[in-house]
């Protein structure tokens, strides 16, 4: 795909997110104004202020998570038609880094992110920034946005020379990714399973190799980051790819 016509397809990409039709939703907030509930959740994420992603997130509920495939993604909220909402507060974004389950327990007025209901649970700090803290619980309008991002796709390599298992993150752009391959430089690409939130496994061997990873998100862009990591890479290393080839499909 020669450069202009490429251009043209992400700036086509870009525009629909951009213009995304907005969605009723309800929101309400967890932990103090620090933060609290930071360490990993559903997505597989880490420490979310070391990972990039600070307070800006959120948990969603079933039925927005998809069972995890959402991960990743960025929403633009507003709070919407509540005395409880902040005058002229504008939005918020969030990215998509946990999951709020279910809840079949009474009382009926905490089951906000029972199935179908489209809910998000937001960090304390970004809850007050649209709504007072003494509202609670305050509907929202939101669509999904462009996730803008500091730095390059990270790649957080854990488990055995038998089992490797990446997570991926700080992925700009549509956010969410749907498939991960993974190449030595002594072997062909290897499509990777997703394991649970942004994790993805093979059994394949790869230790001693150079490794390249090819990442796909839900736009259809693909990006391919060429020896992430050297020869002598271990497993609890985080490797930051700088650069990559992108192709649209």
């Amino acid at each position: 795909m020669n450069l202009a016509l490429a251009f043209a397809v992400l700036l086509a990409i870009l525009v629909s997110v951009a213009d995304a039709e907005w969605d009723d939703a309800h929101a309400t907030f967890y932990g103090d104004i620090n933060g609290g509930e930071t360490m990993q959740g559903a997505c597989g994420y880490g420490n979310l202020f070391q990972e990039g992603y600070g307070l800006e997130t959120a948990a969603l509920s079933t039925a927005l998570f998809n069972n995890g495939k959402t991960c990743g993604a960025c929403f633009e909220l507003v709070c919407a038609n509540s005395r409880w909402c902040k005058p002229n507060a504008g939005s918020i974004t969030v990215t998509a880094t946990n999951f709020c389950p279910p809840n079949y327990s009474p009382p009926l007025n905490t089951r906000w992110c029972n199935p179908p209901n489209k809910h998000f649970d937001l960090s304390m700090k970004m809850f007050i920034s649209i709504a007072e803290y003494s509202g609670g619980i305050v509907p929202v309008k939101f669509r999904r946005v462009k996730c803008q991002t500091r730095g390059g796709v990270r790649f957080e390599i854990k488990g055995n020379p038998y089992f490797i298992m990446v997570l991926v993150y700080n992925v700009g752009g549509a956010g969410d990714v749907t498939s991960v391959a993974i190449r030595g430089n002594n072997s062909p690409w290897i499509p990777m399973q997703r394991n649970w939130g942004q994790n993805w496994n093979t059994g394949v061997r790869l230790v001693g190799q150079r490794l390249s990873f090819l990442v796909q998100t839900s736009d259809g862009m693909s990006m391919t980051f060429v020896d992430v990591a050297s020869e002598n890479w271990g497993f609890g290393q985080t490797f930051e790819a700088s650069r990559a080839t992108l192709n649209f499909h």
